[in-house]
């Protein structure tokens, strides 16, 4: 009886070091690159409607849009 509260108490063990030794995400930070301006953008099919890549008054203008989407003041009027 007691060897399977071992081997329990092994498997705990293991379970809890394996999930210590999860590797860092790295793909967030290589993300945000400080060289390239935010409204340079990706050009693929994720982007917001209204936006061009490389366009600094249609990126601001879609940022104002979401933001006042986000707003609870202006939602509830």
């Amino acid at each position: 009886m007691k060897a399977h509260y071992k081997i329990l108490g092994l498997g705990i063990v293991a379970s809890i070091l394996t999930a210590c030794s999860e590797p860092p995400e790295i793909a967030a930070k290589a993300a945000k690159r400080p060289d390239v301006a935010p409204y340079m953008g990706a050009d693929n099919g994720f982007v917001t409607k209204g936006w061009t890549p490389g366009n600094q008054a249609s990126w601001t203008e879609s940022i104002d849009k979401r933001n006042q989407g986000q707003n609870e003041y202006s939602r509830i009027k």
